[in-house]
């Protein structure tokens, strides 16, 4: 199944709750633009090689768009328009002042040097500088993307506009970046997880969590949940997934990550197994954080926690979504789990907007609140629907941007 299909079967669910018309339906489906380049980058080896470059901008009913930039050899236009689609619903269930919108390249980072890395980013802008900035359309890290591309995406695009460090999220704190931004993702998860255990009578000392993925967000929800006493007893990234039943030591990891070049390959001190086995461990809580569409209705079968966090973006499929609601599993969905890294995009948003810097206690307090806030909204509506935090989420997120639109005038 395509991703943007997903999107849309979990989007109508949700609005055959609310009785959503079929011509609204429509509109708030489809893409206010969709952008597609070709970006000739020259290699350190002096040939050219041409990339396609993606921005879909979804929806900007409530405020400027929003959304992450990719760098990943599976990107392509299917998949940057679901993203751009789950962007608008993020931004509306946290009641930020945003729309959706998300950008990609079809390439692979890790094949390329960082002068390789800043030639193509700042093509990239040069394709697209028109058409972002800090009132139209903000962009972001995202997979395969950091703080330091953001900063020559800053860089390129005031080249054409001027001063504004505004116009992208996810900078250095050292080029306005806001402190906290790195983690807030990850951080994110984290808390949501605290306030769900919380809500379902469970203590995080009883709690077994196996998260898949020990990137950014990995990680950063890893080091939250194991300083909070959850038992983190499985990890994984690219090279395989890692397994003690008596939990993982995630100070130890994170060193041992860091020293060989951001890896967890040989790490001594847990089980290797396979990033599949990781996905059916027998534990509380599952964080997806790496791919979309790891859970499917091929392994859903396989799989024994009985709460999910969605740290990624659409890894459960619609078919493998109804099974596991069917069987009881809580799944905490994507558009609120995650939503952690825009929220705090927002606040960078904010400074750069005002020129005043918070600090980091202040940027966490905010983030807790924001993300409460959701929380408790999404929990109270799922209690009078009757229905799964994830149409709970759409009831909300759709509502927001149903109101917005109409009150804007169509």
């Amino acid at each position: 199944m395509k991703a943007s299909e997903a999107t849309r079967l979990f989007f109508e669910n949700a609005a055959d709750k609310v009785d959503l018309d079929d011509s609204m339906r429509k509109l708030l489906l489809a893409a206010e633009r969709e952008v597609q380049v070709q970006v000739a980058v020259e290699m350190d080896n002096g040939e050219i090689e041409t990339l396609v470059g993606y921005r879909v901008q979804h929806d900007d009913s409530r405020g400027p768009m929003k959304g992450g930039l990719r760098y990943h050899p599976d990107v392509d236009l299917d998949e940057v328009r679901s993203l751009a689609a789950l962007m608008t619903w993020k931004n509306a269930v946290v009641n930020i002042p945003y729309g959706g919108a998300k950008g990609g390249v079809c390439v692979d980072p890790n094949k390329l040097s960082r002068k390789e890395l800043e030639r193509l980013t700042r093509k990239f802008v040069d394709q697209i500088h028109d058409i972002i900035g800090p009132h139209t359309d903000i962009p972001a890290p995202d997979m395969g993307t950091d703080h330091e591309i953001m900063s020559w995406i800053r860089n390129q695009w005031e080249k054409y506009h001027g001063f504004n460090p505004a116009c992208v999220t996810g900078k250095p704190v050292e080029h306005y970046g806001a402190e906290g931004r790195e983690e807030a993702t990850g951080r994110g998860v984290g808390i949501l997880a605290f306030k769900l255990l919380g809500r379902l009578g469970r203590k995080p000392a009883e709690t077994r969590v196996a998260i898949q993925g020990f990137g950014n967000v990995g990680t950063h929800a890893a080091k939250f949940l194991h300083e909070a006493e959850f038992k983190v007893v499985a990890i994984s990234d690219v090279t395989g997934a890692y397994y003690r039943p008596d939990g993982i030591d995630i100070a130890k990891a994170l060193r041992f990550s860091n020293e060989h070049g951001r890896s967890l390959n040989g790490y001594p001190e847990a089980d290797r197994i396979s990033n599949e086995e990781l996905l059916g461990l027998d534990v509380e809580v599952l964080i997806p954080a790496a791919l979309g569409g790891v859970i499917t209705s091929e392994n859903v079968d396989q799989i024994k926690a009985d709460i999910i966090l969605e740290a990624a973006n659409g890894p459960i499929n619609p078919h493998a979504d109804s099974v596991l609601h069917e069987r009881g599993v809580m799944i905490l969905p994507d558009i609120l789990a995650n939503a952690g890294g825009v929220t705090v995009s927002y606040f960078e948003w904010v400074q750069n907007l005002q020129y005043y810097k918070w600090d980091l206690n202040r940027v966490r307090q905010e983030l807790d609140h924001v993300l409460t806030q959701a929380f408790e909204q999404v929990w109270q509506e799922a209690n009078d629907w009757q229905a799964s935090l994830r149409t709970a989420a759409y009831i909300i997120a759709i509502r927001r941007v149903h109101r917005a639109t109409v009150l804007a005038g169509i």
